[in-house]
C-alpha cells in the first residue's frame, strides 16, 4: 500500500507543470554552479601550481647574496584545493588560500577574493551548496507543504481513510513520492558530479576524494529528510494550505537566512576578535616587550651577549668562534615564535568559539550544520585554513633556521658573507597534506550529531502528527 501511494503521489507531482517548471530551474541552476565552481576550481587549481613552481624557481636561481637577504627574499606556500571545492568554496574567499613566508614575520593570507568583490557579490556567491542548502529546501516545501492539508481541504483526506488506509502508511507513501520526485532533480546532478571527479579528478586523491563525495551526499540526505519531516509535520498540523505555506515559509526564512545571520552576530558578541590593525599593534608591543612587557629588545641583546660570553669564554663579542649575527637572529625568530603562537593562537581560539556558537544554532536551524559538514567535507572551513596555516608557519620556521645556522657556523669573522644556490638546494620545497577523511569526522561530530537529531525529531513529528490528523 505504500508503494502504491508513493507511486500516485510521484505521479501526480510529475504531471503538475508547476513541478516540472520549478524542477527545471533548480536543476538549471544546479548545474550553473556547479559548472562555475568545477571553472573557478580549475582556475584556481592551476593559478596555485603556476605560482608553486615559479616561488619554487625563484628561490633556487635567486644568485649570490646574503643569507639573511634570502631569509627575507622568502617564498610563497600555497595551500591546495580539494575537488570537492567546487561545490562549496566555504571560507576561502574570506581567508585566501596563499601566504608570504619570510624572516621575522608570520604574515597574514594575501588575494582574498572577497575584498575584491563588489556589494552584490557580497551577499552570496552562486555555488552548489547554496543552491542544495537553500533552493532545494525552498521546493521540497512548495511540493509538500499540501500533502495533508490539501487533502483534508478537498475533502479526499476522509474518503482516503474510509479505505482503511492507516495514516502512517498514508505519510510514508507521500514522503516516499515526494523524495521520488526530488530523485528526478538530484540523481543526474548527482551523476554528473561524480563523473567529473572521476574523470576530470587528481587520481592520487580519488580514493579520499570518493569518500568524502559519498559521505556529503549521505549528510545531504539527512538534510533533506529533515526538512521534509517537518513539511509532512508542519502541513498535518495547519488547518488549511495557506496557513501550511505561510508556516513552512517562515521555517524557510528563519532557517536559511535569519539564523545564519543571527548567530554569526551572536558569536561575534560573545567572543569579539580584535582589528587587523588592534591585532598587528599587539604583535608588535609583544615583539618590542615581550609576551609579558617585562623584556625590551635591548635587554634580550645584552642577556645574549653575556650569555654567549660565557658559554665560549671569551671577553668580547668579535672573538666568539660563531657568528653573533648569526645567533642574534636566531634568538631573534625564537623570541617572534613564542609571540606568533600566543597572539595567533588566541585570535583563532576565538573564531573556533565563534564558530562553535554557530554550529550550536543548529538546535534552531539545521542548515547551520549541513553547511558546516559540507564546509569540513570540501576541505573549506575554518579548521582547515587553520591547520594549512600552521604547517606553513612550521616550514618557515624550519627553513628560516637552515639559513640563520648557516650564517653562525660560516659567517663568524667575516664582513661580508655570502651565499649561492648550494644553500638554497638544500632547503627542501614545502609540502602540505591536508587531513583525511575520518580526522574531518572526528573534528565534526557535533555537526553530525545535531543533523541526525533533525532528522529523527523531523521524522517522528512527522509520524506523531499523521497519526494523529484530524480530519474536518
Amino acid at each position: 500500500m505504500i508503494l502504491e501511494i508513493a507511486k500516485k503521489e510521484a505521479r501526480e507531482t510529475f504531471r503538475d507543470g508547476r513541478f516540472r517548471i520549478l524542477a527545471a530551474v533548480v536543476i538549471a541552476l544546479l548545474a550553473v554552479s556547479l559548472g562555475l565552481g568545477w571553472k573557478r576550481y580549475s582556475d584556481v587549481s592551476r593559478q596555485i601550481e603556476a605560482g608553486r613552481k615559479a616561488t619554487r624557481q625563484n628561490w633556487l636561481t635567486q644568485g649570490e647574496k646574503n643569507p639573511h637577504s634570502a631569509a627575507h627574499y622568502g617564498v610563497y606556500a600555497f595551500m591546495p584545493r580539494t575537488p570537492l571545492s567546487f561545490v562549496d568554496d566555504g571560507v576561502d574567499p574570506y581567508t585566501g588560500v596563499s601566504v608570504w613566508l619570510e624572516a621575522h614575520k608570520q604574515n597574514d593570507f594575501k588575494y582574498k577574493p572577497a575584498e575584491d568583490s563588489n556589494t552584490l557579490a557580497r551577499f552570496g556567491e552562486l555555488t552548489g551548496a547554496a543552491v542544495l542548502q537553500l533552493l532545494i529546501p525552498l521546493l521540497i516545501i512548495l511540493l509538500s507543504f499540501t500533502t495533508f492539508a490539501g487533502e483534508r481541504e478537498q475533502g479526499t483526506l476522509r474518503q482516503l481513510l474510509s479505505l482503511g488506509i492507516k495514516r502512517e502508511d498514508l505519510a510514508a507513501g507521500k514522503a516516499l513520492g515526494i523524495a521520488a520526485s526530488l530523485g528526478m532533480v538530484l540523481v543526474p546532478a548527482a551523476l554528473i558530479g561524480a563523473g567529473v571527479l572521476i574523470f576530470l579528478g587528481d587520481p592520487r586523491v580519488l580514493p579520499d576524494t570518493a569518500a568524502r563525495l559519498v559521505l556529503l551526499a549521505l549528510f545531504y540526505l539527512f538534510y533533506f529528510a529533515a526538512i521534509l519531516g517537518t513539511s509532512l509535520a508542519v502541513s498535518a498540523w495547519s488547518k488549511s494550505t495557506r496557513a501550511a505555506l505561510l508556516t513552512l515559509l517562515g521555517f524557510w526564512i528563519v532557517n536559511g537566512l535569519i539564523a545564519p545571520r543571527a548567530f554569526t552576530d551572536v558569536a561575534r558578541y560573545l567572543h569579539p576578535t580584535p582589528s587587523a590593525f588592534d591585532f598587528a599593534k599587539m604583535v608588535a608591543h609583544d615583539l618590542e616587550n615581550g609576551i609579558n612587557g617585562d623584556s625590551s629588545t635591548a635587554q634580550r641583546a645584552r642577556e645574549l651577549q653575556q650569555r654567549l660570553l660565557k658559554q665560549y669564554q671569551v671577553d668580547r663579542i668579535d672573538k666568539l668562534p660563531v657568528s653573533y649575527r648569526g645567533v642574534s637572529l636566531q634568538e631573534g625568530e625564537n623570541h617572534g615564535d613564542e609571540v606568533f603562537d600566543k597572539r595567533y593562537s588566541e585570535l583563532w581560539d576565538d573564531f573556533e568559539r565563534q564558530n562553535a556558537v554557530r554550529r550550536a544554532g543548529g538546535i534552531i536551524a539545521p542548515l547551520l550544520p549541513m553547511r558546516s559538514l559540507s564546509m569540513a567535507l570540501a576541505g573549506t572551513d575554518f579548521a582547515q585554513h587553520r591547520d594549512f596555516a600552521v604547517a606553513a608557519e612550521n616550514y618557515r620556521r624550519m627553513f628560516i633556521r637552515m639559513i640563520n645556522d648557516d650564517i653562525t657556523k660560516n659567517a663568524a669573522g667575516k664582513d661580508l658573507y655570502v651565499r649561492g644556490d648550494d644553500l638554497w638546494q638544500t632547503v627542501p620545497e614545502f609540502q602540505y597534506v591536508a587531513p583525511g577523511v575520518a580526522a574531518v569526522l572526528r573534528a565534526n561530530l557535533g555537526s553530525i550529531a545535531l543533523l541526525l537529531l533533525w532528522t529523527f525529531a523531523a521524522v517522528c513529528a512527522a509520524w506523531w502528527s499523521a497519526r494523529r490528523i484530524e480530519v474536518l
